[in-house]
């Protein structure tokens, strides 16, 4: 409330008159107005007038009275400093001047007035608009035997003035434009906002993530400000993401928004990812929760009738934990590790290894960095072996980290040979023995087979005499 009232005071000019003395103020229609009294009068009595109308008092005993009539019921209020304060400003209250008289009590009075003169404010078209949009602004203001300059403050303070507007609307446009009318040194500010369509910023930075890290989110809302009746107002034509892989590439569609009632998502090639809450809420972020290793830039569109599209592009970079020549050795091998991403790190970044806890750091060939993109292992040992862990830091904040699995078997010992050799031979020996006592059941069949075929005069079957 104190804002408001101290925004409505845009400046008093003291102006010799007639028996009196004139204060100018400047005011919207439904602002809040505080006329304030030119000093201080505790010992008297103060009394403030609409023209011949008396709307307060006080006296010196502290006692206070304001009108009730109709007009100004509920309107008016006297502060402990005699200030008059008038809510709702309607627009018979600006011709008609307000007076303050003080009465002192050896007979004296003084008697200031003040004018009351009108400032009018609008834009065209109305608010919400389209980047591309032609804004015009207007602000006009009584004049009276007065010569203000009168100029505007866009959102970011900079100075336009008349003769620049209006503008094709920008993102940039969007919030508090000021009129600012100066005279005698004395300025009035009064404010319109102004809503320009567009997407909540995307990070200025890409985001990080690895196949192996926590739930990754794509941001991109509409700001609390917009709704979507207003949206579907502007003859909103589709809502969509994309992906695009690599510079250059073409665009993969991976979801549409029904725009019918109600709003629903519909997938195209979702890549694991999916829409984080429902479209109504004004959140159209998409969330995975597993790793990928999908980088690249994906893009958040809101596509309208009149060919203009409000997207924005989140970059995602993805870190990369390799291991050669695999995740499996044998003990005494040498072991390559290779974490980083598609392009050099920028100088602002940088790794950290973080190896098992068994695992030797007096034989890591790390490098004069402690921390570079490669390491290197010439003989892997049992202890070795676990979870590895590569660490993207930026400054004090850790971005993402990508972590593999290595399983390191021991080296054969020269007992272990002998023994493999040894049941080998036993084996070998075993398959043999059985192959030849099988070839020996062979032969044995087929002799048996012969001899019981020699006869060449069977006796016929029946019975004979012995």
């Amino acid at each position: 409330m104190k804002n408001l009232i101290q925004s409505v005071l845009l400046l008093v000019v003291l102006m010799s008159t007639t028996g009196a003395q004139e204060l100018i103020y400047y005011a919207q229609v439904g602002e809040t107005l505080t006329l304030k009294p030119p000093g201080s009068f505790s010992q008297n009595y103060v009394y403030w007038y609409f023209g011949e109308i008396e709307l307060a008092w006080r006296n010196t005993m502290g006692r206070t009275w304001t009108a009730q009539e109709s007009r100004w019921k509920d309107r008016l209020s006297l502060y402990s400093d005699d200030s008059l304060i008038i809510t709702n400003l309607q627009q018979e209250d600006f011709w008609t001047k307000f007076k303050f008289q003080v009465s002192r009590l050896h007979g004296d009075r003084s008697v200031y007035t003040y004018k009351l003169l009108k400032l009018t404010v609008s834009v065209n078209p109305p608010s919400p608009l389209l980047p591309g949009d032609s804004l015009s602004l207007s602000c006009n203001a009584e004049t009276q035997g007065l010569k203000p300059e009168i100029h505007w403050l866009n959102p970011q303070g900079v100075k336009r003035t008349l003769k620049q507007l209006p503008v094709r609307a920008t993102s940039q446009d969007n919030g508090h434009w000021t009129c600012v009318v100066t005279n005698a040194k004395q300025e009035k500010r009064a404010d319109v906002p102004i809503t320009v369509m567009d997407l909540s910023p995307a990070p200025l930075s890409p985001l990080y993530t690895s196949k192996s890290s926590k739930p990754l989110t794509v941001p991109c809302s509409i700001p609390p400000h917009i709704s979507w009746d207003q949206i579907k107002a502007k003859d909103i034509q589709e809502v969509h993401w994309e992906f695009i892989p690599e510079p250059d590439s073409s665009p993969e569609r991976l979801f549409n928004l029904s725009l019918e009632d109600p709003l629903t998502w519909q997938p195209k090639q979702n890549r694991g990812l999916r829409p984080v809450k429902d479209p109504k809420e004004m959140d159209l972020s998409l969330i995975r929760n597993q790793g990928s290793e999908d980088k690249g830039d994906y893009v958040c569109t809101l596509k309208f009738k009149n060919g203009v599209s409000l997207n924005r592009t989140v970059h995602v970079k993805v870190l990369q934990f390799t291991s050669s020549p695999g995740t499996e050795l044998i003990s005494g091998q040498q072991l390559n590790l290779t974490c980083n991403l598609s392009h050099p790190l920028t100088s602002d970044l940088r790794l950290k290894w973080v190896p098992p806890e068994q695992a030797s750091l007096s034989s890591l060939s790390l490098g004069s960095d402690g921390h570079p993109t490669h390491l290197t292992i010439p003989e892997v040992g049992t202890g070795d072996g676990g979870k590895w862990r590569c660490e993207l830091w930026q400054n004090v904040t850790r971005l993402t980290s990508a972590e593999i699995i290595l399983k390191i078997e021991p080296k054969l010992s020269v007992w272990m040979l002998v023994v493999i050799c040894s049941v080998t031979v036993i084996v070998i020996l075993l398959l043999i023995l059985i192959f030849i006592l099988y070839q020996q059941r062979q032969r044995k069949m087929r002799h048996l087979g012969r001899r019981l075929c020699q006869c060449k005069t069977p006796k016929p079957k029946g019975f004979y005499r012995t």
